[in-house]
């Protein structure tokens, strides 16, 4: 994992060394400068990858070999004999749970060890860090959007940025509220749940019943098998009777196409509805198929819709849906679950809350996994003290001036129990306590002293890596992700909302 580092890292490193400074106790804090999307927070992410690059930080013989090749020549030999033996055994991370609200300004972790190592883990731990929560927030946005009762697709990985930032968004778009993914590897290595439907290139295969084979399916309590082609035939002529459309319109092809899969998952019978025409055939064969599964003891699980106006469509389905069940006494036909596709972005959310919808699930790629509205988090790492003595930035862009010392964070609560306010202290300062009247600077208001008091007082860094080890329990992916939630419940809405949001105070 060593070797995940930017070439400058090491060439510092050899300074250092050379200097006689590559043991010299140092401290270094990754944060992020501003909230990304133009909203007030981000979901800290990525902290159980980070501890584990910290586990295998160490370079190979091959990788010193390397090194050798591309550094200058007059590097010490002695140099890459030390490099063969660094680890990070002494080196200790604190950081905020992950999965938490962080905001701008305040240390996600904070790495103290000795300098030279310090410094080469800049690089790979913003690498694992960045992205990872760039997602989570991306997907929190969504579900924040959606609202906690619509179900949420990943599917991003044909538009992701290769096969790892697939993976990464697939794990942390589930951190971030997502209900599954349609990455069947992602599902593999992180337990996430996998979901799909059928593509339109299924239905395409066909032109005629005649296609299908096999054609019969036994009832589901037992008995001779059926011809589900011929009686989805005869229901198909119901349901154009009822909908008032001719069943020359219905695309034969189609209609095999569902008979097909019918027959191989008819449990799980779910209708992808505009190959062709909604209205006048996804529609219609959708329905003739799931009333012949119905007859023999089936339920179909649901619909996909991938083009179109998907709100003022999944109205029109859903009356649809109500009609048969009431016509043709099938009570749960009207409850049967829409989904959508087709590059779904945060306006279209906003548009399906504005004009009302029947959509039950949403899948999301393009918008979710590639961050559009902001493809960089922004996550910095700097040096804030060395040898004991603190370490400060000065800049003529007051916006990268830096923080020195190490810190203690705390986040203070008030009386209705959403966070206020997050305070950063000298780690030798005295704790604050729930009660206690604080007088506090606010970043970009440092000319002015503040009097609070908060209801609760939340140190918010623990420690969680020390002497080469992750000293304390990792939470499972499922505790993350329900984490992220009640951290992003407590917020107060007009920090929560995505839009001109309040600005929160460190």
């Amino acid at each position: 994992m060593a070797p995940l580092a930017d070439l400058y890292q090491v060439s510092m490193a050899y300074g250092h060394w050379r200097a006689g400074r590559h043991r010299a106790p140092a401290a270094a804090e990754l944060f992020f400068r501003r909230p990304p999307f133009r909203g007030s927070f981000a979901l800290g992410a990525g902290l159980a990858e980070g501890l584990r690059g910290l586990r295998a930080f160490r370079f190979s013989a091959a990788d010193v070999a390397y090194l050798r090749s591309v550094l200058p020549s007059t590097i010490d030999d002695a140099f890459f004999d030390y490099l063969a033996t660094l680890d990070a055994s002494e080196v200790t991370v604190t950081a905020i749970p992950e999965g938490s609200v962080v905001f701008a300004r305040v240390p996600f972790l904070q790495v103290k060890g000795p300098l030279l190592v310090v410094q080469l883990l800049e690089t790979t731990l913003l690498c694992l860090i960045n992205y990872a929560s760039l997602v989570a927030t991306n997907a929190a946005r969504f579900r924040l959007l959606a609202g906690p009762d619509m179900k949420l697709i990943e599917m991003g990985l044909r538009r992701a940025q290769g096969p790892d930032g697939a993976l990464s968004a697939s794990k942390y778009s589930y951190i971030g509220g997502f209900d599954c993914t349609s990455n069947i590897l992602a599902g593999k290595l992180y337990g996430i749940p996998v979901r799909g439907t059928i593509a339109h290139s299924f239905i395409m295969s066909f032109r005629c019943l005649e296609e299908v084979q096999p054609r019969e399916l036994p009832p589901r309590a037992g008995g001779d098998p059926v011809d589900l082609a011929d009686l989805a035939v005869s229901w198909l002529q119901q349901v154009c009777d009822l909908l008032q459309t001719p069943p020359s319109k219905a695309n034969q092809g189609e209609l095999a196409a569902f008979v097909s899969y019918a027959v191989t998952f008819p449990c799980d019978f779910q209708g992808l509805l505009d190959t062709y025409c909604v209205r006048r055939s996804g529609l219609p064969n959708f329905c003739a198929v799931a009333l012949a599964l119905h007859q023999l003891g089936y339920q179909a699980i649901g619909v996909r819709l991938d083009s179109g106006d998907l709100a003022q469509q999944s109205k029109e389905i859903r009356g649809v849906f109500q009609a048969c069940g009431a016509h043709f006494q099938v009570p749960w036909f009207g409850t049967i679950p829409i989904a959508v596709s087709n590059d779904i972005s945060e306006q279209s959310l906003e548009q399906f809350r504005r004009e009302g919808s029947e959509i039950d699930m949403i899948g999301i790629g393009t918008h979710l996994v590639t961050c559009p509205l902001q493809p960089s988090l922004g996550c910095v790492y700097k040096l804030v003290e060395v040898n004991g003595s603190p370490c400060l930035k000065l800049t003529e862009d007051e916006e990268k001036m830096t923080i020195p010392g190490m810190k203690a964070i705390y986040r203070l609560y008030d009386a209705a129990g959403h966070p206020f306010m997050d305070l950063m202290a000298l780690e030798e300062e005295p704790s604050p306590s729930a009660g206690q009247e604080l007088g506090i600077r606010v970043l970009g208001q440092l000319e002015e002293t503040t009097k609070v008091i908060p209801t609760t007082v939340e140190p918010l860094h623990r420690t969680y890596f020390r002497d080469g080890q992750v000293c304390e329990a990792l939470p499972s992916l499922p505790e993350v992700r329900t984490h992220a939630q009640a951290s992003l419940n407590l917020l107060s809405p007009a920090h929560r909302r995505l839009h001109e949001p309040q600005p929160y105070p460190v």
